[in-house]
């Protein structure tokens, strides 16, 4: 800074390696701040599942449950834990919580109840938004699942920790 200051003072040239910087006194110049280079490599290999571009793989038409997602968000309910998982496409979990945690049993009267649901939502919704995931697809294994009063919970907890609970729909160029 002391160096550049002074160069101004004294009128002198300072030749970037891209553009050339000529400065007359008082004044800036800014050619310097709109060079770009020329190629670009994004190195996100979720880049084309946040643009809505990547293939969501359909597989025939008799599968159950349906694959055609990039996120999608289980939950399993067992007599004595609840436990709920972020899976990608490709089968890799990408985020979990379950009442099997101290951390999230401690806070609880009852590690399986629909209070637990619930703070599991709040949970998963949260390390959702951390690790970078706005979008799952959330269905329920069996279709009458829907009504009880835990699964309802729990998807109204994701949805009010931000997580959007639909994916967008793929963009065909």
């Amino acid at each position: 800074m002391a160096l550049r200051s002074r160069g101004l003072l004294l009128g002198l040239r300072f030749i970037s390696a891209v553009a050339s910087f000529r400065t007359a006194e008082g004044e800036v110049d800014t050619k310097e701040n709109e060079v770009v280079a020329p190629d670009f490599i994004n190195r996100n290999p979720r880049n084309l599942e946040q643009l809505a571009l990547a293939r969501k793989e359909r597989g025939w038409e008799t599968t159950w449950p349906k694959r055609e997602y990039w996120h999608r968000l289980r939950l399993e309910r067992t007599q004595h834990y609840v436990e709920a998982f972020v899976e990608h496409c490709s089968g890799n979990v990408v985020v979990s919580a379950s009442t099997r945690e101290w951390a999230i049993k401690r806070h609880l009267y009852s590690p399986k109840g629909v209070a637990a649901c619930e703070n599991i939502g709040r949970v998963v919704a949260q390390r959702c938004l951390e690790a970078g995931i706005n979008f799952v697809t959330f269905k329920a294994v069996i279709p009458w699942e829907y009504h009880c009063d835990s699964i309802q919970r729990f998807q109204k907890a994701v949805t009010d920790g931000g997580v959007v609970v639909g994916e967008p729909r793929r963009i065909y160029q």
